[in-house]
């Protein structure tokens, strides 16, 4: 059974999409390509398990569209798995109909957060043979393989058509084993493809390893992922440090960005952390994570910073206690500082996420967060942000509020991509993206530019440096008045 876990290029003037393994879809002007765990845990699965596995990333490799559909036309794969997310699902919709026109034989299944909350949507307007709900579609993937070739059960949270009606298998469950994950088959997945374009590597190669899912808070009304982790598990420290050493040792990695949602704290990370120091990794890779600001004390950060953890991002998403709390942050204003000064005196380099036009957010409530960035990177607290206007998915809480309080301009989910405002808000579209241009503004101050420069030690600095101010110039054009269209 030949089994192609794809992502179809997606041509768009306005520029790369941001579709794998990332939370909140984004075109970004400068290309940036992230390594997909999970497909990347269910391509291995399945090669283990007997499969003839093929790994199809038409984004990262610049395909073109008709590239691609000629692959697809000349394999003509028995199962094609596609990862989805809200703003490009319509275009999945029609890519599906046109593999089915050139391979009728072909099942396709859909995976992903948008088609998690809304399967039967799908189902309804593309002739997709099967929707896998849920976020371990690494395991399902498989499931549904030894389905249609070994007759075997289909476990729960599957989709698919019987007799010309729609069926499931009812609610999936986040049950299976994350220590029971072979280590990626990293040359099958082609890592090579997203081991430079990412803005989180200060030393090549890079690479991403995923010890959670996905993030042990869960909370937060905006996060899309938490439709399709609604619980947490994470691997062993032990795991990921063996991980980390085969990736020294076969892969000569250098940087590593572990993804989950938020890296694991309290003993787990203590442990984690001696054991990168006893095995001697601390001296030979960086470490990155994703950590929440009110998550550890300065001895922490210290030992994280004796481990090799360099690049920590927070998402801060505003500087209003109202607004954290009614998106159930979790978090205080004030830890947002702190964290970063704890980060920073550790040896850390912080980065911040921030949103821009929450529906109760005057633009008042949104200079506060632009003020407390400006404060803290003059300070020097922080290396890097991430500004982005707030998008409320499907199945998340926010989009349900939304619903109820009539706050929705567009349900057409190709305006869902952070380009542009789709809820209503005191501020006018133009004002939201003016804001969120003001964040990046930070960058382009004379006491940041002279401490990014004093800070170079050696050419990986100087690379780290040119591409961060790349990235910043794109942001800029990403936010900018004069709108890009697919048309």
């Amino acid at each position: 059974m030949k089994i192609v876990i794809s992502y179809p290029p997606l041509e768009s003037p306005k520029g790369t999409p941001l579709l794998s393994q990332n939370r909140q879809f984004q075109w970004f002007n400068n290309p940036t390509y992230i390594y997909p765990m999970v497909p990347a845990y269910a391509a291995t699965l399945l090669k283990k398990n007997g499969y003839e596995v093929l790994w199809d990333d038409g984004i990262a490799e610049n395909k073109s569209y008709n590239e691609w559909r000629k692959e697809i036309e000349r394999h003509r794969p028995d199962l094609i798995a596609l990862e989805t997310k809200t703003p490009v699902v319509k275009k999945h919709w029609s890519f599906v109909n046109d593999i089915k026109s050139i391979s009728p034989g072909t099942k396709i299944v859909l995976m992903g957060d948008h088609v998690t909350a809304l399967p039967k949507e799908s189902m309804e307007n593309c002739m997709t043979d099967f929707i896998i709900t849920g976020g371990d579609y690494d395991f399902l993937l498989l499931n549904l393989a030894d389905h249609i070739s070994r007759g075997k059960e289909l476990e729960p949270g599957i989709w698919f058509r019987e007799n010309g009606e729609i069926r499931n298998t009812g609610k999936f469950t986040l049950d299976h084993d994350l220590n029971s994950l072979p280590f990626i088959d990293r040359d099958l997945t082609r890592w090579q493809l997203y081991s430079e374009k990412n803005g989180n590597y200060k030393r090549l190669p890079g690479t991403y390893t995923m010890v959670g899912r996905d993030c042990w808070w869960g909370k937060c009304s905006f996060c899309s992922w938490t439709t399709t982790y609604p619980s947490f598990r994470v691997r062993s420290p032990e795991k990921l440090l063996d991980e980390i050493g085969m990736l020294i040792e076969k892969y000569k990695v250098k940087d590593i960005m572990d993804d989950s949602g938020s890296f694991p704290a309290g003993k787990w990370l203590r442990d984690f952390c001696n054991g990168m120091i006893e095995r001697g990794y601390n001296k030979k890779i960086n470490m990155h994570c994703n950590m929440r600001v009110n998550a550890l004390s300065q001895g922490e950060y210290d030992l994280m910073g004796k481990a090799g953890f360099k690049f920590i991002l927070y998402g801060v998403e505003s500087a209003n206690q109202s607004t954290l709390d009614r998106i159930k942050k979790g978090t205080k204003v004030e830890d947002i500082a702190k964290a970063c000064m704890m980060a920073k005196k550790a040896g850390l380099a912080p980065h911040l996420t921030v949103m821009m036009g929450y529906p109760w957010e005057t633009k008042e409530d949104a200079m506060n967060t632009v003020k407390l960035a400006q404060e803290i990177f003059k300070k020097g607290w922080a290396d890097t942000l991430q500004a982005t206007i707030v998008i409320p998915y499907p199945g998340t809480p926010l989009f349900r509020e939304c619903k109820e309080n009539g706050w929705l301009m567009t349900e057409d989910w190709d305006k869902f991509d952070m380009r542009e405002p789709v809820m209503k808000c005191p501020m006018t579209g133009q004002e939201i993206k003016e804001l969120t241009q003001e964040l990046y503004k930070v960058f382009i101050t004379p006491n940041y530019i002279m401490r990014r420069l004093l800070s170079i030690r050696n050419i990986d600095d100087m690379k780290f440096i040119g591409k961060g101010a790349k990235a910043v110039f794109g942001h800029l054009t990403d936010f900018s008045n004069k709108e890009k269209s697919d048309s």
